[in-house]
């Protein structure tokens, strides 16, 4: 049977003072007070999830999704804490039903972002330990899911899919997950699928190649109903050889087509490098590029400057770098590992993040590098992975989501 999708819709229970009216005259129990809220007060060092229930500064809220040191108040509409006004009674859920027990369904994680700006992860098709998600369980806060990853053929430069085990074995089914991609759809996101990744690799230099990578592309497109395909070959590339193979899939998917890209570092550091190479001779019909930043080390910047990772200036003189390429900023992101474990090295805290969005767009947060000019309308952010940001309450999606309103 098929696993049941994850809810989040955990209610705190109400507090019970006793002894109080024999310590305090009535009077004082009829005002308005923290006695009177329904969750306990808000600690900055506790871990709160979907549902629970915290007063601060005798106002009552609710938990979005999984927080910890946000101050209530403070995060805006969007963010994790939804205001359910003053103490004195305003804890009660209107969307409860009185005549039932059960809780009202709270969605999976944090919520779609406001704003243009996209957050892509990725979406594990193996169980490396993180976590197991069914396509149904990703958070509204992810705009494009990349499915990791198509496989190479004995054809070279031909790539299939098929569920993994860790999948199946649990019966979900083929038909469920083509369902599902059709749902996200529905919802007005993209499902890509992905090829390559730190172990995977697809052959293609030649014109040969090109057709097979293009043609076995679109099948999958058409049997499972990817919206398009992302380009994570960490081996190298032949750039001609994509080019072709991308204006061929372009061409028989039409200009609906989701293109995206993840490349390392060491494959855009200049001209003659083939990442960069492919973005900018395909910038026509490319819909974002997702620099890893991480696993890196020390990589120049477009200022010439030597910057190493896990550090606000690598992010942002490394996207200047692209940028000043030609890519229009809504085809520039910031690829990220969701927590520690999901990458060697390079992790930022996800407010970092943030601050090089608000430093590329606004000029404001940044490090010691400040770009040459502001890029508002800056394509979003990628993380690896969904799985990985699940293993942490999705902290990740929705500190970046979260934060895109305020981008320009």
């Amino acid at each position: 049977m098929r696993s049941t999708r994850r809810r989040t819709a955990i209610i705190a229970a109400a507090t019970l003072v006793t002894g109080l009216a024999l310590a305090v005259p009535i009077a004082f129990a009829t005002t308005a007070s923290a006695a009177e809220c329904e969750g306990d007060p808000w600690d900055s060092g506790a871990v709160y999830t979907g549902g629970d229930l915290v007063s601060h500064q005798d106002n009552e809220y609710r938990a979005k999704w999984w927080t910890t040191g946000e101050e209530p108040g403070t995060t805006g509409q969007w963010g994790v804490w939804e205001t359910l006004g003053p103490c004195d009674g305003a804890g009660e859920d209107p969307t409860d039903d009185p005549t039932t027990d059960e809780p009202t369904d709270d969605p999976t994680g944090p919520p779609a972002g406001d704003g243009d700006a996209r957050l892509t992860g990725y979406w594990h098709n193996f169980d490396n330990g993180s976590t197991v998600l069914e396509l149904n369980e990703v958070p509204a806060a992810y705009d494009i899911v990349a499915i990791a990853f198509a496989e190479s053929t004995a054809t070279p430069g031909q790539v299939d899919f098929a569920l993994d085990s860790s999948l199946t074995g649990t019966g979900y089914t083929d038909q469920e997950f083509k369902d599902d991609i059709a749902a996200l759809q529905a919802e007005g996101r993209s499902v890509v699928v992905s090829v390559g990744g730190e172990k995977g690799n697809v052959t293609v230099n030649d014109d040969a190649t090109a057709n097979a990578f293009a043609q076995s592309v679109l099948s999958l497109m058409d049997e499972y109903g990817f919206d398009g395909v992302d380009i994570d070959l960490e081996h190298g590339i032949d750039a001609a050889a994509l080019e072709a193979a991308m204006r061929a899939i372009h061409a028989g998917a039409g200009s609906d087509l989701v293109y995206t890209m993840a490349p390392q570092t060491i494959d855009f550091q200049h001209e003659g490098a083939g990442y960069y190479q492919l973005a900018v001779n395909t910038r026509d019909i490319l819909t974002i590029v997702n620099m890893q930043y991480y696993n890196s080390g020390t990589m120049l910047g477009c200022d010439d400057q030597v910057y190493g990772h896990g550090d606000v200036d690598f992010l942002t003189a490394q996207a200047c770098i692209q940028l000043e390429a030609g890519l229009d900023p809504s085809q520039v992101g910031l690829g990220l590992p969701a927590v520690p474990s999901a990458a060697g090295s390079g992790y930022v805290d996800p407010g970092m993040v943030n601050d090089a969005l608000d430093c590329l767009s606004k000029l404001v947060n940044c490090g010691d590098f400040t770009p040459d000019q502001a890029y508002p309308g800056i394509g979003g952010a990628m993380t690896w992975s969904i799985n990985w940001d699940a293993t942490n309450g999705y902290d990740f999606a929705s500190t970046v989501s979260g934060h895109f309103a305020e981008l320009p």
